[in-house]
């Protein structure tokens, strides 16, 4: 089992730029394939990015925020990062940080048996 901790979010101006970070505990984040999930306001929880498990995965981002965001792990550290550049009103929410024991991303919320607590993130007009 994996314990997931997010940090880095806050507020920032739209255009700005922020990183979240994401520490794995329990066993390591190279076990796992790792994502970033969004939940705003009344929305459902939707995918940002996932990183796989294997290399033989590319790393997988959503068309909302492709060329925006990038996604990467530091295995060493048990970290997974979410670089966040450009940031529009419309990011505006928690972003969740989860982990499923298989090799490649999936995109449905329901693929990952865990999760971090969240951390707010609010872009300002």
């Amino acid at each position: 089992q994996v314990q997931l901790v997010e940090s880095g979010g806050g507020l920032v101006q739209a255009g700005g730029s922020l990183r979240l970070s994401c520490a794995a505990s329990g066993r390591t984040a190279s076990s796992y394939t790792m994502a970033w999930f969004r939940q705003a306001p009344g929305k459902e929880r939707e995918f940002v990015a996932g990183s796989g498990r294997s290399t033989n995965y590319a790393d997988s981002v959503a068309d909302s925020v492709k060329g925006r965001f990038t996604i990467s792990r530091d295995n060493a550290k048990n970290t997974v990062y979410l670089q966040m550049n450009s940031l529009k009103p419309e990011d505006t929410a928690v972003y969740y940080c989860a982990a499923r024991p298989f090799i490649a991303p999936r995109t449905a919320a329901s693929e990952y048996p865990y999760w971090g607590q969240g951390t707010q993130v609010t872009v300002s007009s």
